[in-house]
């Protein structure tokens, strides 16, 4: 039989913890970095995403954490929102402390910037739109103010 305890040091006094019943207790608050493990909804897909805390419900049945998250792709980047709570069955909350699961801050910008440019070529092409038919339009409303007038 392998032996489950193991000597742990708090403040300079040392404690002799049996590993079976230990219980890791992670205190977190707002501006904490968390990870999010996705259980997959529809899928059996499970994804890490890098968040951070943003706020806490103190709701009397139902205390509730609210994670910002980021979702990215090559593509794109999204931020959204977890509500996690002792209901939810979508998210897993864990504090991120190692240093290796970091957020690439200039891949993520970058990936804002394209959204970006792209919604502003949709937004040029709508008031292009909207010149094109103010411009070369104008003569039904001429026509029908003439027809009013009559």
């Amino acid at each position: 039989m392998t032996t489950e305890m193991t000597i742990i040091e708090v403040n300079g006094v040392k404690i002799e913890v049996d590993l079976r019943t230990a219980r890791r207790i992670e205190t977190i608050k707002v501006g904490s970095p968390v990870k999010l493990l996705s259980k997959g909804g529809y899928s059996s897909s499970q994804t890490v995403y890098p968040g951070v805390v943003i706020g806490f419900e103190p709701f009397k049945d139902l205390p509730t954490i609210i994670v910002a998250y980021v979702e990215a792709t090559w593509a794109s980047a999204t931020i959204k929102i977890a509500h996690i709570n002792s209901k939810q069955e979508a998210f897993d909350l864990i504090a991120a402390v190692d240093k290796d699961f970091s957020v690439d801050k200039t891949s993520i910008l970058s990936q804002f910037n394209r959204q970006i440019d792209q919604k502003r070529k949709e937004i040029e092409a709508i008031e292009e739109q909207k010149r094109y038919f103010e411009t070369n339009f104008a003569t039904f409303w001429t026509r029908i103010q003439s027809e009013a007038n009559a």
